[in-house]
Formats: C-alpha cells, structure tokens, sequence
C-alpha cells in the first residue's frame, strides 16, 4: 500500500471519531470548578549531549531541582500533589525507580505516587495527558506531569531490543517500527517531496528565532537555574547557535548519502528536564493560584511506523474536531522538530500558517530531550500565549503524536 493511501485510511479513521454530543464542545465551554488547568510549567536548561553543561549531571538530579522548584515557585504543599508520572525514553525501565528518588529528594512526601512513562518522544506530553485525564474524570484533584533524559548518560545502541522473534520480524509492520529514526525523515522526505532547501529554510528560521528569544531573554521565565557539582549556576540552552543558510546548505547528509536530513536540519542530542503541575479549576482558586491555561482536549494517533514523523498532519484535525477549534483559531503552534522534513511537511499539508509555529525556536535549534520535550514544550507555549495575547495553543510530537490544546 503507498504512504498516500495508508495516509487516506488514517484520514477516514480519524473522521469517525468525533465527539459530538449534547452541549457545547470544550473550547466554547464556560469556565467550571472542574475545569483541568495548569498553574506551573517549568524547565530546566537545555545542554548538549555529551559535551554541554549537563554532562555530568546524573537526570534524577536535574528533574528533583524542577520539581523543587515547582513547589517553591507556587507555594503549594506538596502534600496536594497525588501523583507524579515522569516520561522517559532511554533508561531501564523508563527511569521509574530514580523518578521517585527525584520526587522525593525534592520534597514531595511518601504518600505521593510516582510512576514513568515510555512513549517515545512523546512521553513528557504522554504524562501529563495521563494526569489531566485523572483530575477530569475525579480521580483526584492535582498531580505533576513531567519528564526527563540524560542523553549523555543513556543514549545509544543499548537503549535498543536487540534480541527479538524472528516470526515478528517476519513481518513487515512490525519490523518497520525499528526503522531508526533518522532513515524514517528521509522516507518522508522521499514520499511527500519535501526538499532539501526547505529543510534547511525551515531549520535556519528555527535556529534564528531561538538565537534572538535566548538574546531577548523570553526563556527566563520557563527555566530553573540548576547549581552543579562543580558550583556552576546551569541557567541557559547551551545548544542554540548562530548559523547562516548557507552553511546549513553545505552540511553533508547524515542517513542517507543522497538524502536531505542534516545534523543541521534535525534535532540535537540533549539533556534535560520539565515538569507540569495540574489541578481542578476548584482547587487552584480555593489556593489563590494563578491560573495559566485551561486543558481542552488531547488525542493521539498511531501512523505506519515508516513515516512516523506524520503524526501531527492527523492528529491536529482530530483534536480541533474533539474540542470545536479550527485551524485558523490557534494564536502558536508548537510542533515538535525532530527532523525538518516532518515538520515542514505537516505545516505544509495543514495549511499552518508558519510564523505561528515555534515562535521562539524549536528542538532543532536547542535541542530533544526525548521523555522531557512534551512537557519542555507546555513551558515554552504558555508564555508565548500570554506574551503574544492569544488564546488558543497546540502542542503536537511527531512520533506517539498526543496533541494537547489550551486556552489561556
């Protein structure tokens, strides 16, 4: 079957699932005491794998210091928190057995749960996904999604199953999902033409705007300042850098000898933290909270592993449909980068108009922690909605595709 008509069959399965019913659909919903909303996004810096300042700084570490400083920062007593699921891709176990060192070393007490998660790169957005659904269904009233990685320390080959049934890899499908990464930009590339000069356009655009909101200092108040073994104050994205057009134009291809993904138009190997506190609506006014953003929906949907970075193409329709938004109604867009052929093949096929997307940069420019990126991207998108004086946000990843939208 081609990509175009696996593409119209995910299309057509989408289209089945609205969720049209009596009363308003979420977006035009008054506000309620049992609305999901968030009151803290923070982050840590972003550093380079390997080489930045995080280097020798253990993950467990990094995540307790966010987490720390969420309850500094909102004055809540950690007690309130019912549980806290971290995302994590590259450690054993999802990293579950230091995500609740972090969470206690950080002050939370032992009655709060702790729990991780693995979906890909879209694990921090999976967490927090998870605990918006619980508030909403009145399992509790407030827990913490977050998510973390230490790509300096976890990865590489190990992170990967190596011995496997060979009557699964027999088949087709299932052999796809090993497809690295990388080849899988190229197998967009390839199928929906997205060129090498629009890669690196789109890349260059990402590298620009990161470099000048970093120079404007509009990362300040997502990030906490991280102290380090070595008495460094760790404060700012290490990553970003100044470049020109040309000379991302002039990097050799990385997967492919005749391909079009660069290390200059794919996302960084980085290390990293983020964590997202969230509450019913009744409870962040009975603590005098401030409110940033309402949770509307979510949805995440599987795409043929081969292309997986198509995920954001069908599952931004889908979530607009499930909470009554259209394309047009959404002031920023962050669209996660893991490779620009994606990125710019999805803001393409939705019509997106581009300069709402990342408006400060993206994963290209400073980098993708893989289970910390979804919760990394709440941080940076609410206060680009407040800044900019808009009201609706999506954040979408390219692989586990979970969309969230918010309202400010």
């Amino acid at each position: 079957m081609s990509a175009n008509r696996r593409v119209e069959n995910i299309t057509a399965h989408l289209a089945g699932h609205s969720t049209s019913g009596a009363g308003p659909k979420p977006a035009r919903a008054p506000k309620s005491p049992d609305d999901v909303v968030i009151v803290s996004a923070l982050r840590s810096a972003l550093t380079k794998g390997g080489k930045g300042a995080f280097n020798e700084t253990h993950p467990e570490y990094i995540l307790s210091q966010v987490l720390k400083a969420t309850i500094s920062q909102t004055g809540i007593d950690p007690k309130i928190v019912k549980d806290i699921q971290v995302g994590n891709v590259l450690m054993p176990g999802a990293g579950v057995t230091t995500a609740r060192m972090a969470a206690l070393y950080a002050g939370f007490p032992e009655s709060t749960s702790a729990c991780a998660v693995n979906r890909q790169c879209s694990s921090g957005l999976a967490t927090c996904g998870n605990i918006a659904s619980a508030i909403k269904a009145g399992y509790m009233d407030c827990g913490i999604g977050a998510g973390v990685e230490s790509m300096t320390m976890y990865y590489g080959p190990q992170a990967m199953p190596s011995n496997l049934s060979e009557e699964i890899l027999d088949y087709g499908p299932a052999a796809d999902v090993l497809i690295p990464m990388g080849t899988t930009s190229e197998n967009v590339a390839a199928e929906f033409g997205v060129t090498r000069k629009e890669q690196d356009e789109f890349a260059f655009r990402s590298h620009s705007l990161a470099a000048k909101a970093q120079k404007e200092g509009l990362f300040k108040e997502e990030i906490v300042p991280i102290k380090i073994a070595d008495g460094k104050m760790v404060e700012i994205d290490d990553g970003i850098r100044a470049t020109t057009l040309e000379k991302l134009s002039s990097l050799r291809t990385v997967f492919k000898k005749d391909g079009t993904t660069t290390a200059g138009n794919a996302s960084q190997v980085t290390d990293g933290a983020a964590a997202v506190l969230l509450m019913k609506r009744s409870l962040a006014e009975k603590l005098g909270l401030q409110v940033q953003a309402r949770w509307l929906g979510y949805v995440n949907v599987g795409v043929p592993p081969r292309i997986m970075g198509i995920g954001p193409a069908f599952a931004i329709p889908a979530v607009l449909e499930q909470v009554g938004l259209n394309i047009s109604d959404i002031g920023v867009w962050e669209i996660n980068e893991a490779f620009a052929s994606q990125a710019v093949y999805c803001v393409k096929h939705l019509g997106i108009d581009v300069n709402k997307v990342n408006p400060k940069g993206g994963a290209i420019a400073f980098g993708h922690p893989m289970g910390a990126t979804g919760a990394r991207q709440i941080a940076t998108l609410l206060p680009e909605l407040r800044r900019k004086k808009e009201r609706y946000g999506v954040i979408s990843m390219c692989v586990g595709n979970f969309i969230f939208i918010f309202k400010r």
